[in-house]
């Protein structure tokens, strides 16, 4: 996945950008292929946009830097300087090409403030010894602290060091380690982590610094292949630019599993095929590849294809496990209930304590008895994820709040459940056009993973030709785009399909209006107006529940809700920060009330590990995914104020009538925000003071929290009165 081709919503989202910055002219220009190697082989999970400063270089002269590094960017400039008006960046890491990078650099790239360098010791014939930034040596910028002032001091020709006061942040010397002082054929220290030649490369006299870069004067071949055959985690995106030509060459097994897990983490379940399925064809002896390659045939709703390769999979004592889950589910997807509960129990035969087969075992035992329904014709089918045991809570309260909005009575006696992953076929659609509605939603459902399929390329796994044949009066309902920012989202399939949808739909409503703006990007002119604003019907739960009362009275409590879903698209470099801003922050809210911790699944309390571990805090823990849908309103409408990153940490409090804050790190929690028009209620993950705009916003609604609480009544009533005409229309349209 390349920078260009993934989302980019960082202006919603706040993430930060980073680039490498290098300035070059036609004779140092020999030196950056060098620089490239040593930075990708000592630091191999990074991969940040690498731009070239030149004067009017010929585009062919970088070749050679693209066939090293997948997202080299080349911009004209005059002077490297011009680094500190790098349009497009947030942080930007000024390197020379006389560098090389001999060791770990995080410590750059988690910098936050000011702009970093090493002054380094000089002599002025009349001041004697003393300490400067040179304008060749590193510097690492934060265009936040680059203002006019400074900028137009830079530019002037001042010295670095008085241009840059008052946001000089001196940095260690081993980041920018001078070979001037290793004369004599010194040994370069160990710390070291970039090396800046000052002279020649094969001086005499520095054969110990001439050696530590000659490593990295490699052909590209020898590049990739060591890049590949490093050990621990790489980049995504250098390793499948890395690897591809030497798939070509000489396919391998192990490179070829290596580069489909990431084609199938990035959604690009065919590329993945194409790779490992030359090179595994029917081997016994690569149980882990036929694993990989039926979920990604799976994905392409390859069913049959997938099901041969998982059962292969399976003959290994290490891999069944996974395996057979893997089988039960596909099993599943395809209406075929018995044998994805053999699937599990055989999984649980190979491995006893194995939870996913657990799981599906206990998802597909034989209902005892079928509850009484109400005939068909008069019952809606309802084509959501129904979430069960420790799934994600917000995905148990959502089913059922859409469901109210047409029938106190959400259960199956009036609603047919069509599991909105498993395949419609001709028996699902025979059982949906019985119904007097179809109605698909809510959730974010539009996105390309999670539980891929190849018939839509969203989750509802349904094929054009069987869309097409639905008779019953179809309605989407508060529907998500919920993309993150920075991922991948390959559109044709998905805007081909969506185009047909919107087509054969009574009613089309996405829940924030960010969702209704992309989504109409994707269709013809002629169908945009058909796309429409419905809320989440979670936010307006006060006038949905049955017999609500607000509370009388709210426990002094604050919850906090993090998420760890796709966690490097949500923080980036910037989790340690993160982290410690909201040790800050919550120390503050402490001092007025009890912080407890809401977890919706139990992945999320990995906050509550790291936050002790690291920072000496420790937060009571709610497990929300082991509470019933009431339970979790409870719980919310009683607190004083929610401080959430998940989209329903903030949506359901919300429709409880409880003040929120959101942590934003995924587009639609400012999508929400806005609606109810309180982007201030928001603070990005990323933003450099955190934790104490957190503490500072905390203290506001809790000082005031009478004022805070008629606030969100007010805002919920705007939302309420789109879902009250929204569902009129739709009662109309269902009959």
């Amino acid at each position: 996945m390349t920078h260009s081709s993934a989302d980019d919503r960082r202006t919603v989202t706040g993430k930060r950008r980073i680039a490498f910055a290098v300035h070059t002219d036609g004779d140092r220009l020999s030196g950056l292929p060098v620089l490239l190697r040593s930075l990708a082989l000592t630091n191999p999970e990074v991969c940040e946009d690498f731009v070239v400063l030149h004067a009017g270089l010929p585009d062919s002269s970088f070749d050679e830097l693209r066939r090293l590094h997948p997202r080299v960017v080349t911009r004209r400039a005059d002077d490297r300087l011009d680094v500190f008006r790098l349009d497009g960046y947030d942080t930007v890491i000024a390197l020379d090409p006389a560098m090389v990078v001999l060791g770990d650099i995080g410590e750059l790239l988690r910098m936050r403030h000011g702009v970093g360098a090493v002054p380094q010791l000089s002599c002025d014939g009349e001041a004697g010894e003393r300490r400067s930034v040179l304008p060749e040596g590193l510097l690492v910028v934060q265009r936040a602290d680059v203002d006019d002032a400074v900028a137009a001091r830079v530019a002037g020709g001042d010295a670095l060091d008085a241009a840059l006061e008052g946001v000089l942040v001196p940095v260690d010397a081993r980041y920018d380690f001078l070979t001037r002082r290793l004369y004599d054929d010194t040994p370069v220290p160990g710390s070291v982590a970039v090396l800046r030649f000052t002279g020649p490369f094969d001086e005499p006299g520095y054969g110990p610094a001439a050696e530590a870069r000659r490593r990295f004067e490699m052909s590209d071949a020898d590049f990739r292949a060591a890049y590949c055959a490093l050990p621990g985690a790489k980049h995504p995106d250098l390793l499948t630019h890395c690897a591809s030509p030497l798939l070509t060459e000489q396919p391998s097994l192990d490179l070829a599993r290596a580069v489909a897990d990431v084609y199938r983490q990035q959604g690009r379940y065919d590329e993945a095929v194409d790779v490992l399925a030359p090179v595994v064809a029917d081997r016994l002896d690569a149980p882990r590849c036929h694993e990989t390659l039926g979920v990604c045939l799976m994905a392409l709703s390859r069913y049959d294809e997938a099901e041969a390769h998982l059962l292969l999979a399976a003959s290994s004592p290490d891999v069944a496990p996974r395996a057979f889950a893997q089988l039960a589910r596909l099993a599943w997807l395809c209406g075929r209930e018995e044998a994805a509960h053999a699937y599990a129990l055989e999984g649980l035969d190979a491995e006893p304590t194995d939870a996913g087969c657990h799981n599906w075992y206990v998802r597909t035992r034989p209902e005892e008895r079928e509850p009484e329904t109400d005939p068909a014709g008069e019952q809606l089918a309802h084509v959501a994820l129904f979430a069960e045991g420790k799934e994600n809570a917000g995905d148990k309260v959502l089913p059922e709040a859409v469901r109210m909005c047409f029938d106190t009575d959400t259960g199956p006696r009036r609603w047919y459940r069509q599991p909105v992953h498993r395949l419609v076929d001709e028996a699902a659609l025979e059982q949906l056009n019985a119904r007097r509605g179809v109605v698909v939603g809510g959730g974010g459902l539009f996105l390309p993973d999670t539980s891929p399929n190849g018939n839509s390329h969203w989750q509802w796994n349904v094929p054009d030709d069987i869309l097409a044949r639905i008779t019953a009066p179809l309605a989407v309902f508060a529907v998500g785009y919920n993309v993150f920012d920075g991922q991948l989202y390959r559109r044709r399939r998905f805007s081909e399909s969506l185009r047909a949808l919107v087509e054969h739909s009574a009613f089309f409503g996405l829940r924030n209006h960010g969702s209704v703006e992309r989504v109409r990007e994707l269709l013809p002119g002629d169908l945009r107006d058909r796309v429409r604003y419905q809320p989440c019907p979670t936010t307006v739960a006060r006038h949905l529940v049955p017999g609500w009362s607000d509370p009388a009275e709210r426990s002094d409590t604050v919850l906090v809700n993090c998420a760890y879903d796709r966690a490097g698209l949500r923080f980036g470099h910037d989790y340690g920060h993160f982290l410690a801003q909201m040790a800050t922050a919550l120390r503050s809210i402490g001092d007025r009330a009890e912080v407890r911790y809401a977890a919706h699944m139990p992945a999320d309390e990995r906050f509550v590990h790291d936050l002790r571990r690291e920072h000496g805090l420790t937060l009571p823990v709610e497990p929300l995914y082991d509470m019933s849908n009431d339970g979790i309103r409870d719980l919310y409408a009683r607190s004083r104020l929610v401080i959430g990153m998940r989209g329903h940490a903030g949506m359901i409090p919300f429709g409880c009538g409880t003040p929120i804050l959101s942590l934003v790190s995924h587009p639609k929690l400012a999508y929400f925000l806005a609606d109810i028009d309180r982007p201030e209620w928001g603070l990005s993950v990323h933003d450099r003071q955190l934790g104490r705009g957190l503490a500072e916003r905390a203290a506001a609604v809790l000082d005031d929290h009478e004022a805070a609480v008629a606030d969100v009544h007010d805002r919920q009533d705007f939302l309420w009165k789109i879902t009250r005409t929204n569902v009129d229309e739709l009662r109309e349209i269902f009959g």
